[in-house]
């Protein structure tokens, strides 16, 4: 009797042991693939945030998910520059507004061309798309550089969307280093 005890503490000793060996493995695998990934984006701690919360850490389902954010936080803006492009009363501003409704529109295309080349495998053109997407996001904010500002959250999503374009542009060229 005793030694069935033994072994049964034993085993749940050993499991226990276990568990806590492969989830750190894991965690430190994705502290690994973040850092890899985060040290060279434009954001490094906006970059932990955004793939800690990706849930994997193989880089095409990172793509995926960072396509996917990219995505939506574009749709929002582009839905945000149209609500602020049809209240503006400033004539400059209504005009920057609608020009950034455009430029968010072809970032959604840019986004989901990217979708496109990765299920394809052509990790260039998630590149060259996220690239674009960047561009569009950048030159939205870019507009903004001069009198009258942006008063809304706009320049904050456009910043935001840069951010993401950003991590991946990274991610894809990792993916271009092992195709």
């Amino acid at each position: 009797m005793a030694s069935s005890s033994f072994l049964a503490v034993s085993l749940i000793v050993l499991s226990v042991l276990f568990f806590n060996g492969v989830m750190s493995m894991h965690a430190a695998s994705q502290n690994d693939v973040a850092s890899t990934i985060c040290k060279k984006t434009r954001n490094p701690s906006f970059c932990f945030d955004v793939l800690k919360s990706a849930g994997t850490t193989d880089l095409k389902g990172l793509s995926t998910f960072t396509l996917n954010l990219a995505h939506d936080k574009t749709v929002e803006s582009r839905a945000l520059a149209q609500s602020l492009a049809s209240k503006a009363i400033d004539p400059k501003l209504k005009e920057r507004y609608a020009t950034c409704a455009e430029q968010y529109d072809n970032a959604i295309d840019d986004i989901e061309d990217g979708k496109v080349n990765l299920g394809e495998g052509d990790y260039n053109g998630v590149n060259i798309k996220a690239s674009a997407a960047m561009t569009e996001a950048g030159d939205c904010l870019d507009s903004f550089a001069q009198p009258p500002k942006d008063p809304s959250a706009l320049s904050g999503n456009g910043k935001t969307v840069e951010d993401i374009c950003s991590i991946i542009l990274v991610i894809a060229n990792l993916l271009l280093g092992r195709a």
